[in-house]
């Protein structure tokens, strides 16, 4: 079994001996392990026992039967892309802040190791967004991962004057969106950015996206939950001559003259759970959800 590890730079002197415990277990199990570059260089220079005998490779030059996450939720996001190009399972590992995705633990790695290596676990699907960029005054060719797992913000470059955003699902108009932007979000991006601005939580597995717009200039501009066999087009006019896209806090700047496509993606993610835990645990574990002090 081949088993890539992708991890961010900064790693405690605690987490690199664990992350480095794992990963001889998992030799020692019989897989292969290759090790993003970031993560590996990391490793080297604390000293990592072994970090030199694995494979390094960079962006998605890789090939893996499972993917490991290090990090929090952002290198999570960073895998997803990744992992839903390849096809392949991930796992997040958190070594971040709060971990909502990245949501197991380095110190149960011991136990982890043995059960991923016999295929004891669940895989549960997660839908993405992918975004599709119309110009016809200046095509647009610019290389770019158009898929997001969490979400895609439309927003007002930096500058104070607000922007419009024109929303249509299926040709059908919804609202001319006017404030600092707005946010299409998966359901399993309703617990990020879309919840920061009053969106709702939405299960998981919800055949569902949420629009929900940013500094709104009206207050009867409130978060929409709509099908995601919709395809969502938008186009933006504002003071500025360009608005900005992100895509799970990857970020491009567009001129006005580029209209957005908005859909579900024909990719998934896969991600890795273990019997015993759901969502709403989660949910109640990392956010205190419906946590009393009565």
């Amino acid at each position: 079994m081949k088993i890539s590890f992708i991890g961010k730079r900064r790693q405690s002197p605690r987490d690199i001996a664990l992350i480095n415990r794992f990963m001889r277990e998992l030799e020692l199990g019989g897989a292969e392990i290759s090790i993003e570059s970031r993560l590996l260089s990391t490793l080297r220079d604390a000293g990592a026992v072994g970090a030199d005998r694995y494979t390094e490779f960079t962006g998605e030059d890789f090939e893996a039967d499972i993917i490991v996450s290090v990090g929090g939720d952002g290198t999570l996001l960073r895998c997803a892309a990744a992992a839903a190009n390849k096809d392949r399972p991930v796992i997040g590992f958190n070594t971040g802040h709060l971990g909502f995705l990245a949501d197991e633990s380095l110190e149960h790695a011991p136990g982890i190791s043995s059960r991923l290596l016999a295929g004891e676990y669940t895989v549960e699907e997660r839908s993405m967004l992918e975004v599709i960029v119309h110009d016809e005054v200046t095509p647009f060719t610019r290389p770019f991962n158009p898929y997001a797992l969490n979400e895609v913000a439309i927003l007002r470059q930096d500058t104070a004057s607000m922007i419009s955003v024109d929303t249509r699902l299926d040709g059908m108009q919804v609202a001319d969106y006017q404030g600092d932007g707005i946010i299409i979000s998966t359901p399993t991006g309703s617990t990020a950015y879309n919840l920061s601005v009053g969106g709702p939580v939405i299960e998981p597995n919800a055949p569902a996206f949420v629009i929900s717009p940013i500094a709104p200039h009206a207050l009867t501009m409130r978060p929409l939950v709509v099908s995601h066999y919709r395809t969502i087009d938008l186009s933006v006019t504002s003071r500025s001559n360009s608005y900005r896209v992100s895509l799970d806090g990857r970020n491009m700047a567009l001129p006005l003259t580029a209209r957005l496509t908005v859909k579900r993606a024909s990719v998934s993610v896969r991600l890795i759970h273990f019997p015993g835990s759901n969502f709403f645990d989660t949910l109640r574990t990392k956010m205190l959800w419906g946590v009393t002090k009565r």
